[in-house]
């Protein structure tokens, strides 16, 4: 997991002082900022924050960077090339793009059984490939903004936004992943009948809903990671006097307004 943000060179006390500092503790609460000495015997990734900034990079080249060294027990990020606000506003987009891998929870999520359901789930992508990473990226991404716009968010819509890739009949899955078949993986894990019936009912593209605001938050949350990480290559692909980029744009802000951390 993604817990730590190393900084070298620089005076963490005062930067833990700025307004984007003070939005990044806000945003990711289990995210410690800290000296480079803290970081002893953590899985430590160095990044270049010039790179990130500079114009035209595509942050989709640093995914596998970042994926394969998440696969030991404590990732943390030692950020350099840059600092004060511009650092922290750096934390910030990075943290954001990577948000899945810090798996911020709920009262709802902090289980041992939501443990084992990321296990199984992270076992349905063979990650070695790109399309499946950024498939799985995606779910996690859109999991994260569940809990962020609801942190109340309960464990079946939690579930569902974890899931939802899988429930796409045009996705490539090789094992014929369908609702059928995540119902057997939530009842394989012992999730209560109760819930695995809201998960395929907020899955489910037919039919009217019993759950309007749940399925509502999970359109949400899918949208703004849609747009946090896809909008880079589809602003380099399409003007953004494209009528569909307006129209995506149209319709989350006209639903809910801009996060804090982007303004």
């Amino acid at each position: 997991m993604l817990r730590e943000v190393l900084l070298s060179d620089v005076d963490v006390e005062a930067l833990r002082a700025g307004k984007h500092w003070a939005l990044l503790a806000a945003r990711f609460p289990a995210v410690a900022v800290q000296t480079l000495a803290s970081g002893e015997g953590a899985q430590v990734l160095r990044l270049e924050v010039e790179e990130w900034r500079a114009p035209g990079f595509d942050p989709c080249t640093w995914d596998p960077r970042v994926f394969t060294a998440a696969g030991t027990e404590r990732l943390a990020l030692h950020l350099v090339g840059t600092e004060d606000e511009e650092l922290a506003r750096s934390a910030l987009e990075i943290l954001t793009r990577y948000q899945g891998l810090v798996g911020q929870r709920n009262a709802d999520s902090s289980s041992s059984l939501f443990d084992h359901l990321l296990d199984r789930h992270r076992g349905q992508y063979a990650l070695s490939e790109a399309s499946a990473r950024a498939r799985y990226q995606h779910a996690l991404d859109t999991w994260q903004w569940v809990v962020w716009l609801e942190p109340q968010a309960d464990l079946a819509t939690q579930l569902a936004a974890l899931f939802h890739d899988l429930a796409e009949p045009a996705a490539p899955h090789p094992h014929g992943h369908t609702l059928e078949r995540i119902h057997a993986l939530l009842a394989e894990a012992e999730v209560d009948a109760a819930t695995c019936e809201r998960v395929l009912e907020l899955l489910s593209p037919r039919g009217p809903s019993t759950l309007p605001g749940r399925r509502a938050l999970l359109e949400k949350a899918d949208a703004l990671s849609f747009l946090s990480l896809n909008s880079d290559g589809f602003r380099q692909h399409f003007s953004p006097e494209h009528r569909c980029w307006r129209g995506e744009l149209a319709w989350l802000l006209g639903t809910h307004p801009l996060p804090p951390f982007a303004s």
